[in-house]
This record gives C-alpha cells, sequence and structure tokens, in this order.
C-alpha cells in the first residue's frame, strides 16, 4: 500500500487500535493517530501490514492522551510531611553560636 499523509489505514495485526489517520509520512516512518487515542509511528518495513478503510469509519479520539499522562491515574498522592534537617556547610558554621 502506498502511504500517504491524510490517509485512512487499519494495521492488519492489530485491529484493537482501531481505525487511523495518517498525519505525517517521511522515508523511515509513518506517523499514524489511531481511533483508541494512541499515536503510533510505524516503519517503512511494516507499510506492508497497513490496509486502505474507509475513511468515514475513522473517528477522531474524544480525548487525545499524551504519553506522559499514559500511566496515571487521575488521583494526585497525598503528601507525607518531612522532618526538619539540621544546617550543614560552612555558612551553618558561621552562623552557629559557640557553646
Amino acid at each position: 500500500m502506498i502511504v500517504k499523509r491524510g490517509s485512512v489505514v487499519s494495521h492488519a495485526m492489530a485491529q484493537q487500535w482501531g481505525i487511523g489517520k495518517v498525519v505525517e509520512v517521511d522515508d523511515i516512518r509513518a506517523t499514524i493517530r489511531f481511533s483508541d487515542g494512541m499515536v503510533r509511528k510505524i516503519i517503512s518495513s511494516h507499510f506492508n501490514d497497513l490496509h486502505p478503510a474507509d475513511p468515514a469509519s475513522y473517528h477522531p479520539p474524544a480525548k487525545e492522551q499524551k504519553a506522559r499522562e499514559k500511566g496515571r491515574t487521575g488521583t494526585p498522592r497525598a503528601k507525607t510531611p518531612r522532618a526538619a534537617k539540621a544546617p550543614r556547610g560552612k555558612k551553618a558554621a558561621a552562623g552557629a553560636t559557640p557553646q
């Protein structure tokens, strides 16, 4: 298959990804936004695994998921209090009062 920007495709070996739209292509890889919300880069040696799909079947994800947010649950962790540290170094020694 000839892969070009704007093409709507499906990946033969990963049907769970859904239908994808090619957003960028170069000599080495194609960047595809799939309907499962992920953007994947497919190297050119695997272009034969891509098959044309009906453009009407592509539905962009409702909410784009960023790679950094992938493993987060969305609930922040509780902060634990830390013990006060004793001053160290030359500045701490200079400000200390002799006993």
